[in-house]
């Protein structure tokens, strides 16, 4: 692959609901453009973008790939992205390396959740964006339907730029309403506009035209006074306006017959922005200072590492968006993120899984490199002389946990190892150790999301893992005040064991933790044996009275007690004190006390009722509710007990049309009813 100017360069993010053929329309790109001789399908495995083993299983995008193919002179960088919500991770690193978003609608489904959320990615990056119709050829397709939705949602800003020619089965190509010409087939042959859709296109055109003119005063002028816009004042005002997100042009077309795609391309290369476009990206200097960078080859080095990708045999690929400055192979850069100098191997284009070399990548120009030693996912490669950082990504919070355990013990010497490599190449992964439960748990954006994650560990690092339901993290605490006096008395051979220890126990408030107070008066415990006495107190609180779990909240002031001068020992001590504080708990009427999520779920209006119907079922309380448009936001607080696989419920709710994120919160008391099942069962969680 050439070189190309930065002004020749177009960096495309694909979004949508998950199923609306993105992956399809990358590889018709593809075809289309001459960079492959052989149209691959996702249902046959042999895409160019979905080549990990776990989305040729699957059969749905799960990482994002980077598929550059050149067109009219210039090079369009597609960064193809998962829909399914559990890979969203993905989509925010293919956001952050693109000017421009492409969102992919289903000609028969319109305008669906995962097109709301593609629609608020783009807004949250303020990226320029083009609507793609696909699938037009389907049985029920619907172009004008879908046309009306997309206006409906988004506004008028959304106009045609093509209107199909045939429908359904009947599909031949597209009429173009700028240049006013049909084209027809694969290889989009020219031809005249079919009377047909005459109608469609006069009206289409008459809105895209009126949208163009607003772009500019002198264009609006024109046209109100009614003359007729330049072919080229058309072509200019549309650029200008998708540019600065004032027009979103819609096109038409089938990525699995190839049908449109290279009018598609034209669109992307004429109207798309390039990194000259998009205007300036603030990083900070090492004074945290503000430094404003535009995509100037000969500016200060700024690259963004968006993606780190362990490969088992190459070892660590980080893929790189140069934002200013030039990166040139066997380049010596400063990581001012982690304070590291790094060494460049070679530079390479990536197409999927395939490496082209690459002498240098310049300011806008996406890539890739192998083997850094410290660079991370967000991290910011620079010059040491001239430190810059930018903007970190953010990624999803995950709301979906399961406890990991190695199969084996060879699996048990591996596993933090794999699981470090793993959150490292998925920032949208984390892991924690629950020392409540004594688990290692795996936390990500649903239940798929943590299954790929062990198969990956398992594939590149040779880590085999069982994935089961955490243990719920209960605890207990007291609700009254309650004394103890206890006396540890023992008596063996030689020196026997002699302590009494009397404690008062309180109630503290929520989250308060432990206190520990000491009010003993005439040396009835000694000083020496007073941190014993704590340490019993603190060991017997790691198992309550109710169900074996951590006491927690409560204050224990330690008032008498007695010595022996032989017997007594810390051991003594340490033992007495244990058993004043599980006597004194005993008699201070304790509960059990659960975690509780806050939730934040996102519906379709017309899921709303069965959603808040099943929240009610999990003891879940309602804490307010949002419409917005189509959709309705619900805010809620639930036992984390009742929520565990909540991605699952609520998937099979709204049919895949809804999202949510879960926050841990507070600690409530179980209700009565539940207690005695939680006391009861094995698996604590289970209830």
């Amino acid at each position: 692959m050439k070189e190309y100017e930065t002004d020749q360069i177009r960096n495309v993010v694909l979004l949508g609901h998950g199923g609306t053929g993105k992956t399809s329309l990358t590889e018709a790109a593809l075809f289309a453009t001459g960079a492959i001789n052989r149209l691959g399908r996702v249902d046959d495995g042999n895409t160019t973008s979905d080549y990990e083993p776990d989305e040729e299983k699957r059969q749905i995008s799960i990482s994002l790939a980077l598929l550059p193919c050149e067109w009219n002179g210039h090079k369009v960088n597609l960064i193809d992205t998962p829909g399914y919500a559990d890979f969203l991770g993905e989509v925010k690193q293919g956001l952050r390396a693109a000017d421009a978003a492409l969102i992919v609608v289903d000609a028969v489904s319109g305008v669906e959740v995962g097109t709301d959320l593609a629609w608020s990615y783009a807004d949250e990056q303020s990226l320029p964006r083009l609507v793609f119709i696909n699938r037009i050829d389907r049985e029920n397709a619907d172009f004008a339907g879908a046309v009306q939705q997309l206006q409906e949602r988004f506004g008028k800003r959304c106009v045609p730029l093509q209107v199909p020619i045939g429908a359904q089965d009947a599909f031949q190509g597209v009429v173009d309403l700028l240049d006013m010409q049909a084209y027809l087939g694969e290889k989009a042959e020219q031809g005249e506009v079919p009377e047909s859709v005459s109608s469609d296109v006069a009206t289409f055109r008459e809105q895209l035209i009126e949208a163009v003119a607003e772009t500019d005063d002198d264009l609006i002028n024109k046209y109100l006074e009614g003359e007729e816009l330049t072919a080229e004042e058309l072509r200019s005002g549309l650029r200008a306006g998708v540019c600065s997100g004032s027009i979103v042009p819609i096109l038409v077309g089938t990525a699995t017959k190839n049908i449109a795609v290279p009018r598609l391309l034209d669109a992307l290369v004429d109207y798309g922005p390039s990194p000259l476009d998009r205007g300036e990206v603030v990083a900070q200097d090492d004074g945290d200072a503000e430094v404003k960078l535009t995509a100037d080859a000969a500016g200060p080095l700024a690259v963004l590492a968006f993606k780190t990708s362990a490969d088992p045999y190459v070892g660590k690929l980080t893929y790189l968006r140069v934002i200013s400055g030039t990166l040139t192979s066997d380049d010596h850069v400063w990581n001012a993120n982690r304070k590291a100098q790094e060494r460049l191997a070679q530079l390479f284009y990536l197409q999927g899984k395939n490496q082209e070399p690459a002498p240098r990548l310049t300011a806008g120009d996406i890539g890739g490199v192998a083997k850094l030693g410290d660079t991370l996912t967000g991290d910011t490669l620079c010059v040491r002389e001239h430190p810059l950082v930018l903007p970190a990504i953010e990624f999803p919070v995950p709301s979906y946990r399961l406890a990991v355990f190695p199969k084996t013990k060879a699996d048990l010497d591996k596993l933090g190892t794999a699981l470090s490599r793993i959150v490292e190449e998925d920032p949208s992964l984390r892991v924690q150790r629950e020392h409540d439960t004594n688990e290692t748990l795996l936390s990500g954006l649903g239940e798929s999301h943590i299954e790929v994650a062990a198969e990956r560990m398992k594939r590149k690092f040779g880590v085999e893992v069982e994935l089961v339901t955490p243990k719920v993290p209960y605890k207990e605490t007291i609700t009254t005040s309650s004394k103890a006096d206890v006396t540890h008395k023992k008596q063996t051979g030689g020196h026997g064991q002699y302590a009494r220890v009397a404690i008062e126990v309180e109630p503290l408030p929520h989250g308060a933790g432990f206190e520990f107070v000491v009010k003993v008066s005439g040396g009835s415990v000694p000083k020496s044996y007073i941190p014993a006495v704590e340490k019993g107190v603190k060991e017997a609180m790691q198992e309550g009275v109710l169900a074996r779990y951590p006491l927690v909240d409560l204050k224990v002031t330690l008032y008498d007690g007695k010595e022996h001068p032989v017997d007594s020992s810390e051991m003594a001590f340490k033992l007495a004190g244990a058993q004043a504080l599980k006597q004194s708990v005993e008699d201070a009427s304790p509960v059990l006390l659960e975690p509780i999520v806050n939730l934040r779920i996102i519906v379709p209006e017309a899921n709303t009722g069965e959603v808040l119907s099943d929240l009610n079922g999990k003891r879940a309380k309602v804490q307010g509710m949002m419409p917005a448009g189509a959709l309705t936001t619900i805010e809620a607080q639930a036992p984390l007990a009742e929520v565990q696989h909540y991605a699952t419920d609520l998937r099979s709710i709204t049919q895949g049309r809804g999202a949510y994120t879960m926050e841990m919160g507070h600690y409530e008391a179980v209700p009565a009813h539940v207690v005695q099942r939680v006391i009861q069962s094995e698996e604590p969680d289970s209830s």
